[in-house]
């Protein structure tokens, strides 16, 4: 009897301790999730955008506080010609004998942004 009252003691004291250690592992998750969204608020956003064939909006972008961090330009096909591939096809209703080549070539600017 005195061995099964001393067991549930242990067994008393054993749960208690393991309890108050999940509850201060609980207090620190929650402190270090507090940190994570101070430093996400002091980091800087940036973004990425693309500009084709003669468009150009980034001024926009500089007027609200952007800053250019890396620009980059690459050839871009801006429109496209069809034409037939012989004289008697009909484009309309053979759509195997229309050939569609590059009509204008332009240029993409794609930015990189930080605020």
């Amino acid at each position: 009897m005195k061995r099964l009252k001393r067991l549930s003691q242990m067994f008393l004291i054993v749960i208690l301790l393991t309890s108050c250690k999940t509850l201060n592992n609980k207090d620190n998750l929650i402190n270090q999730e507090e940190n994570i969204n101070e430093k996400n608020n002091i980091e800087k956003k940036r973004m990425e955008i693309k500009f084709s064939c003669g468009d150009e909006g980034i001024t926009e972008y500089l007027d609200d506080g952007w800053i250019i961090l890396k620009e980059d330009s690459q050839e871009k096909i801006c429109t496209w010609k069809s034409f037939p591939a012989t004289k008697d096809c009909n484009m309309e209703k053979d759509k195997g004998c229309k050939i569609t080549k590059p009509d204008k070539i332009g240029e993409e600017k794609i930015y990189l942004l930080e605020k």
